[in-house]
């Protein structure tokens, strides 16, 4: 079993501890918080060793898994790939693209694993429609919160959005031409809503919204391709298909279906409409699984940094067409 140590024990914090104590393939051997309130509750309920400090918790494991402030997770990451561990860190990677490229560095040179926490890959909706993908040219996403102080330190990009670019970036195989972006900081000092239009060199376009001041939560996404049409809400873990397949001759269709006639001489095609299974799944238990195999088979994670620091460029250059001061 691998020996694992968690740093930070907040809200996200516990359910990691959770969920690690529900795997097979680690051994959770502790944690640290430096807040003394926390590590007391989270000793008293899950009866789970405090380590002293950082270094200490480093060197006792194998894999470090950082469920830190974002500011901290680059000290914290830094502190792990130099003691040559395997580091499993939360979204986003790091607080700014370029120290992102120097744990790209050091986990190169370190040759350990680093998997990036954007859980909504490993949503048994998304992960249920990914069979149906095939060159998607148009994406429209809406991830709306109501209102809550806490991540209200970041942009909403970083905070929401960041979840969703990761999300188009892995279904799209093609680079950035262009990004518009408008947004309204209407309750913090940095934007609360925000909107982005990403066009890609294959023509694909995505429009992305974001929002944490909504009356109701949405995590809504949608995907068009050719003949078809793909929906997948997050929050309810939800998917729809709409297809359209070739009919080569409608007299012998089913005399239910629904058939659309493309006009003289373009045939006919056949509208088929799916509700794919939908498999009940922790996405955190599952993400850490992933992680702890990709480790063992010394294989690339499936969410990996270089993934993290693509989603984190690209949120930048959202907020920099903004006009929001960003430093990289």
């Amino acid at each position: 079993m691998l020996k694992i140590g968690i740093l930070g024990a907040g809200h996200l914090g516990k359910i990691h501890i959770k969920c690690i104590r529900e795997t097979e393939d680690f051994e959770l051997l502790g944690f640290y918080d430096p807040d003394q309130d926390i590590s007391s509750v989270v000793v008293d309920e899950f009866g789970l060793y405090r380590f002293p400090d950082i270094q200490s918790l480093i060197r006792a494991v194998d894999v470090v898994d950082i469920v830190t402030p974002t500011i901290s997770h680059f000290d914290c990451a830094t502190s792990a790939l130099k003691e040559f561990k395997h580091v499993f860190i939360e979204k986003p990677v790091v607080n700014t693209p370029d120290e992102a490229k120097q744990l790209i560095a050091l986990a190169s040179e370190a040759k350990v694993k680093v998997q990036v926490g954007h859980v909504e890959r490993f949503n048994p909706a998304f992960t249920a429609v990914l069979p149906y993908f095939k060159q998607p040219m148009f994406i429209e996403t809406h991830r709306l919160a109501q209102f809550n102080a806490r991540g209200t330190d970041v942009p909403v990009i970083l905070d929401l959005m960041i979840h969703d670019i990761d999300i188009v970036m892995s279904v799209v195989k093609s680079n950035i031409r262009k990004i518009h972006a408008s947004g309204v900081p209407v309750v913090s000092e940095t934007p609360d809503i925000a909107n982005a239009r990403l066009e890609f060199d294959n023509g694909c376009v995505a429009n992305l919204t974001a929002s944490r001041i909504s009356l109701k939560k949405m995590r809504k996404s949608r995907f068009f391709q050719n003949d078809a049409y793909i929906s997948v809400d997050f929050l309810d873990k939800t998917a729809e298909i709409l297809r359209l397949e070739n009919i080569p001759d409608p007299s012998k269709a089913d005399p239910l279906a629904m058939l659309i006639e493309l006009g003289k001489g373009k045939g006919t095609k056949q509208i088929i409409f799916e509700k794919p299974e939908v498999y009940p799944v922790n996405a955190i238990k599952a993400e850490l699984e992933s992680f702890a195999r990709a480790i063992k088979d010394n294989k690339t994670p499936l969410v990996s940094i270089d993934d993290g620091y693509a989603a984190l460029d690209i949120a930048y250059k959202i907020m920099e067409k903004m006009n929001y001061p960003v430093m990289r």
